[in-house]
């Protein structure tokens, strides 16, 4: 089989300060595989490139398609999952750092998440493709970070309906730029290249399904709770539930909406059935409900913390020194992201009667 490529390039330095230089990476452009590199050219030069972002492209070509560099575990019959690694992105990971999947039916085939990097959507593509030619027909985004979105345009050139909850797109919009400066300096420009937000092609209703041909996944969008956007994927045939950042395990949680929300979601996720589920960071299938204890435990601790902060009368800055200091030991990245997560619960609570 062969597959479109194109170089892209831009001009950056290697370090600040240093004078800028063209730096360069072969990208993968899904949607044009063929068996022949005739086919691949033929299909290439039918179709008008969306113009680049902040980087040039030189003429596209076909070459035999590589194999993909991410590994994925079959989970159940046609649930693929990807583990991400826990850490902050940064340029020896790419921005693989949160966990992603793929389901196939018989008629098609859905992928949730896509990454921090269009590269990842792209390995994606290329680990889908190693399994199954059935096409990609739809990309679900679990919630607005960019760790889980910013492969999303590579797997949109495949063919897939790109699809989120219904404040997603004002939330990506509003976040694009910044998104894209914070991941550009912790990947390096290369590594990042060709990596943009798109807004989704459609927004989920509240409830609804999704058939892949002999397989039905359960979409369900919730009230804020660990960001505005959050939205799940329930699988019944295999009793697995794709809970995206509404899931941590290992992981620090970040918490990006309402405490108590969070704790609501949670507690309403667990009448959906699932025996499975698959978090947005830390371990790729684990039980549920049972998954969802240590994430319940550190919020518990974060809204009693913050009360007696509160009803103490320390300052903002003072309590999000000590608020949750005794999950500590339990989460990793944690210096990093519980004064965060002190600050949101404090901003929550601090008018409560």
């Amino acid at each position: 089989m062969f597959e479109a490529f194109v170089t892209m390039c831009i001009l950056a330095a290697a370090v600040p300060d240093a004078p800028p230089r063209e730096t360069c990476r072969v990208a993968l452009l899904p949607g044009f595989g063929a068996e022949t590199k005739a086919g691949c050219e033929q299909a290439l030069h039918s179709v008008t490139r969306r113009r680049p972002g902040n980087w040039t492209e030189k003429a596209p070509f076909c070459a035999p398609r590589p194999k993909s560099v991410l590994s994925f575990s079959e989970a159940a019959p046609g649930v693929f999952l990807h583990r991400g690694r826990v850490a902050e992105p940064d340029a020896e990971n790419g921005g693989d750092v949160s966990n992603f999947g793929f389901v196939v039916g018989s008629r098609s085939i859905a992928v949730i998440d896509s990454g921090g990097a269009r590269k990842l959507g792209e390995e994606i593509y290329l680990a889908i493709r190693e399994r199954s030619r059935l096409p990609i027909s739809n990309l679900i985004l679990t919630h607005m970070h960019p760790d889980h979105v910013f492969g999303a345009e590579a797997l949109r050139e495949a063919g897939a309906v790109v699809l989120g909850q219904a404040d997603l797109p004002r939330a990506l919009a509003d976040r694009a730029e910044d998104y894209r400066a914070s991941y550009a300096r912790r990947l390096g420009e290369t590594a990042f290249l060709g990596s943009r937000i798109i807004a989704p092609d459609r927004t989920a209703a509240q409830q609804e399904a999704i058939d892949l041909g002999g397989r039905v996944l359960e979409l369900r969008t919730w009230p804020t709770a660990h960001t505005s956007t959050d939205l799940t994927i329930y699988d019944p045939t295999s009793g697995i539930l794709f809970a995206g950042d509404l899931l941590f395990d290992t992981h620090m949680p970040a918490l990006d909406g309402s405490l108590r929300g969070w704790l609501a979601v949670l507690s309403e996720m667990k009448g959906l059935g699932a025996r499975k589920v698959v978090p947005g960071h830390g371990g790729s299938l684990l039980d549920w409900p049972l998954a969802a204890e240590p994430l319940e435990r550190y919020l518990r601790v974060l809204e009693s913390d913050t009360k007696k902060a509160l009803d103490d009368g320390l300052a903002l800055g003072d309590a999000s020194e000590t608020v949750g200091q005794s999950e500590s030991a339990r989460w990793s990245l944690f210096d990093l992201l519980n004064p965060q997560n002190a600050t949101a619960a404090y901003t929550e609570m601090e008018w409560d009667p």
